[in-house]
């Protein structure tokens, strides 16, 4: 077992280090033997050496919020943000209205874009296990059994997010293997499921700063709780019971518990906050590719928040998901920034934000409400420095709900439901949820809007299964990557109008594979639709 852990995404930081002490030992210590090389017979590699050799297989994830990244790609087509064109530009060639209107084209970068980066961190995985394996890098058998565990549940998580995107991809497996075969969207599910079924038990059951950042047998069992979750979307057959069996491993060892506060899991400092079941770490300096911030702030939020950057606002909320909104849910102003606009060292406003967005085609600065869920700590660069909650804990127990609700535990899934509420209302008693409540419709009203905000397009206004439920996965996770896969599993994402989107058809819950992957690989067949 690796011994002790330096955080693989600020491990630059430490390298610096490492190198700043070892030029001083050489200025200060000429009388050292001096060895022209290091044999592959004498390398004995520290813990630290076998970290740095793992952190490219965890690098690739960083780009989840970069530039057009998996941040993107499941919010942008989704019901709660938009990105309309502004005076400052943002039509970047009609990239952002394809997303919202489900008409990508296989040359769009937004889904090419998670794809390649899946696919460069399965890349990384699999030659470090190559060189592991091999004695390219010598181990002791120990080490090799516990980081061979950790690269394949590192690989399944890579891999869940490539079901949920693109379906049907190529499974590899082996390091340099030529033009691999394509997979049905049904044997990567068999695939991510005996994966982790086979390293749950090999991998760490330790939670602290040694474990942080990496995949655990906590954040392994998340993962295929989440598989499981989306089955029925996956391969046609539901598992909401192994989906309660794979929550309940989480749960009931103890390791995690719910934030006293929502707005702490998104801080700068989130790296002790208790649902960190998996996080992205960031660094502003050192792991820099957090830039989500400067897409949904306005230029003149650098006033607001006393930043050295400039923001570039962009995206913003769909008032018909604002107006869904308890006025009592105190994540509503925890998740959104509304309203008059202060300046930091004066207290004066600097602009006032409204909730309207008249039209895709031409929205003002100050039209639409900004996602002010991640705190930005005064003098932010182009890059934020807190960790992205991939995995948190919230979601372990709303997945647990959820498959109760399926299953006809209505009640029993009210109360986890009512428990993750607790937090974000002042009266305890606002907070209460029945299960009679949750299986009842969406409180979104569906339809395209008119400029003045009033319904244009009703389209399908047939009720949502288990819609309230749907609308508590709004609410507690809004900008967090995901909208786009909960909107699909309640077949919300393929039937109801809002804002300028009309389906499309259910092809669209595939992204098609990109045109330069299919030219570079006849062995792909391109998505039915396409």
């Amino acid at each position: 077992m690796i011994a002790k852990y330096i955080n693989p995404f600020r491990l630059k930081l430490w390298l610096c280090s490492l190198m700043a002490g070892l030029s001083l030992v050489a200025c200060t210590d000429l009388s050292e033997e001096v060895f022209s090389e290091v044999t592959e017979d004498s390398f004995i590699p520290a813990d630290s050496d076998v970290i740095a050799l793992m952190a490219s297989a965890y690098t690739p994830l960083r780009y989840v919020m970069g530039w057009q990244g998996y941040f993107d790609l499941q919010e942008e087509p989704a019901d709660v943000i938009v990105t309309p064109t502004r005076p400052n530009g943002w039509d970047d060639g009609g990239i952002y209205k394809r997303m919202h209107w489900h008409k990508w084209t296989s040359t769009d970068w937004q889904p090419r874009n998670t794809w390649i980066t899946c696919f460069n961190g399965i890349n990384n995985i699999n030659r470090v296990i190559l060189q592991i394996t091999s004695g390219e890098y010598p181990v002791d058998e120990g080490q090799i059994k516990y980081i061979t565990a950790e690269m394949r549940a590192l690989r399944a998580l890579y891999y869940s997010i490539l079901i949920d995107t693109h379906g049907n991809v190529p499974i590899i497996s082996d390091y340099g293997e030529d033009l691999p075969e394509q997979s049905t969207r049904q044997k990567v599910y068999e695939f991510i499921e005996a994966e982790l079924t086979e390293v749950i038990p090999l991998l760490t059951n330790v939670v602290d700063n040694t474990t942080y950042g990496r995949m655990t047998r906590y954040a392994a069992w998340h993962v295929l709780a989440r598989l499981y979750l989306n089955a029925e979307v996956y391969t046609g057959t539901p598992q909401w019971n192994k989906c309660i069996a794979a929550c309940d491993e989480i749960i009931n060892d103890g390791k995690f518990s719910l934030s006293d506060s929502y707005s702490a899991i998104f801080n700068t400092n989130n790296e002790e906050n208790p649902e960190m079941v998996f996080a992205i770490p960031y660094d502003r300096i050192y792991a820099p590719e957090w830039s989500a911030h400067m897409k949904m702030l306005l230029p003149d939020h650098r006033d607001v928040f006393n930043m050295e950057a400039q923001p570039w606002g962009g995206s913003s909320a769909n008032p018909q998901f604002i107006d869904s909104y308890d006025p009592k849910d105190n994540r509503l102003k925890d998740t959104w920034l509304m309203g008059d606009q202060l300046n930091a060292s004066d207290g004066s406003v600097v602009m006032t934000l409204v909730k309207e967005m008249p039209s895709i085609y031409d929205c003002k600065f100050t039209e639409g409400f900004r996602c002010g869920k991640y705190e930005i700590e005064e003098g932010a660069t182009g890059s934020l420095s807190n960790d992205f909650p991939l995995l948190r804990y919230t979601d372990v127990l709303m997945m647990k709900a959820e498959s109760l609700l399926r299953t006809g535990d209505s009640n029993t899934a009210a109360q986890l439901v009512t428990e993750v509420r607790r937090r974000s209302f002042d009266d305890p008693a606002d907070a209460g949820v029945t299960g009679a409540e949750l299986e009842g419709d969406t409180n979104m009203a569906y339809g395209t809007l008119a400029e003045d905000g009033s319904i244009d397009e009703p389209g399908d206004q047939s009720p949502v299964v288990y819609g309230r439920f749907l609308d508590e996965l709004g609410w507690e996770f809004a900008c967090e990557a995901r909208r786009r896969t909960d909107l699909i599993r309640f077949g919300v994402y393929q039937t109801k109008n809002w804002y300028d989107h009309t389906p499309q058809g259910s092809h669209t819950a595939l992204f098609p594979i990109g045109y330069e992957e299919m030219n570079t690989n006849p062995n792909l067949k391109q998505n039915p639709g396409y």
